[in-house]
């Protein structure tokens, strides 16, 4: 429940609290027009330092800890979560890095089996640098992860689905077996956003975002975020300000600006990729493919339950010339990333996955020829004729 706020003749006036739905909270949660000018766009706040006798109720102090454009982005970033507070990092591998610091030197924790390149890497890095202790398990599969958890297991890093295999994770089950063990559980949240699914609703304790991707949805801006508990929030705040993984007003600003149509595009993305995921499973070039949308899906039914919509990434073999598929589309960019308005490929094995161990590449299916798809917002009729002479 929310407080909406009417702007008439120069007066805000507090509705009664009203149940927002999604959409309609992008737009508007605690956004009201500005007090001074009216403004319907929050103003864009550059200072790096505030005047303290200037203000009525001291708040600001120094822009590496407080900052209203990035504040005003967090509140937006709570309210679509629909619990918690936000924070947000200057990108998704600093809002990780965030909850790895509140574990100790000789803690353990669990990882998905299957999670991003670079989240792999910070583990290693935290493992010989922090020394924490890491393993990784199919959090897919209930009774693999049960058994790997043991006394010195602190968190549970889920990611749901996972990238690239997209492999779909019972949060909610998770969450409770973690609570039953005294256990923190994460869930990076990046390839659905709190559109698709809500995971402080299904227990988690931190939702991780990458906001370069869907929630600021143009490929323009860098940043990351962290939805967690109110109990975390302060320790997390000050790791913050004093090891300045802030990001930019600017970066803020636009990302925010993003989030106002993240339902609008995530609906069409989904659209789109439900229609060319069909298509590709039509074609003798493609082998295995992985989308939780397709009933082939070893959790479809999980994901089906769990997730609003089936999400905008395709994961499959291609049995064909990989270089010629990559560099041979026109509206598909051979790109890392995700999550933007324009269509991207690549091949998780010789681009975001690359520095992964060939042996764990093997053991999860990331091959030469697995390609994976992030579906922009473009006609899908276009889409399919771009790809079609590579699949006939």
């Amino acid at each position: 429940m929310v407080k909406t706020h009417l702007y008439v003749f120069g007066i805000f006036k507090i509705l009664e609290p009203v149940k927002l739905e999604f959409n309609t909270k992008c737009v508007h949660y605690q956004q009201p027009p500005d007090s001074e000018s009216g403004s319907v766009i929050p103003p864009l706040s550059l200072s790096t330092t505030f005047d303290q006798s200037a203000q009525s109720e001291l708040k600001y102090f120094y822009g590496r800890g407080e900052n209203p454009t990035r504040e005003q982005l967090e509140h937006c970033l709570a309210g679509i979560e629909g619990s918690g507070k936000a924070l947000t990092y200057s990108s998704g591998q600093a809002a990780a890095n965030a909850v790895l610091d509140l574990l100790k030197p000789g803690d353990e924790f669990i990882s998905s089996d299957d999670v991003y390149g670079g989240t792999l890497g910070l583990f290693d890095l935290a493992k010989s640098s922090r020394k924490l202790i890491y393993q990784q398990v199919d959090t897919s599969n209930y009774d693999e992860l049960e058994a790997s958890i043991n006394s010195q297991t602190k968190l549970i890093w889920i990611e749901s689905p996972t990238n690239p295999m997209l492999k779909v994770t019972d949060i909610q089950r998770v969450c409770d077996l973690a609570s039953r063990h005294g256990i923190k559980v994460l869930v990076d949240n990046t390839f659905c956003t709190p559109y698709l699914q809500t995971c402080m609703d299904l227990g988690a304790d931190f939702v991780l975002y990458s906001t370069s991707k869907f929630i600021s949805g143009h490929g323009d801006a860098i940043g990351g975020a962290l939805v967690c508990k109110d109990e975390y929030f302060n320790t997390l705040f000050s790791n913050r300000t004093v090891t300045g993984a802030i990001p930019s007003p600017f970066d803020c600003y636009i990302i925010h600006r993003g989030i106002k149509t993240l339902g609008l595009r995530l609906d069409k993305q989904c659209e789109n990729a439900k229609l060319i995921a069909e298509f590709l499973k039509q074609s003798n070039k493609v082998g295995k493919i992985y989308y939780p949308g397709l009933d082939c899906h070893p959790q479809y039914e999980l994901a089906s339950r769990q997730m609003r919509k089936s999400g905008a990434l395709i994961s499959f073999e291609y049995h064909g010339n990989v270089e010629k598929l990559l560099h041979g589309l026109s509206l598909f960019h051979c790109a890392v990333s995700l999550g933007t308005v324009f269509s991207l490929i690549e091949c998780p094995a010789l681009m975001t996955h690359r520095n992964i161990p060939r042996s764990l590449k093997v053991k999860l299916g990331l091959n030469d020829n697995l390609i994976r798809l992030a579906i922009g917002i473009e006609d899908p009729d276009d889409l399919i004729q771009d790809l079609t002479p590579f699949f006939s």
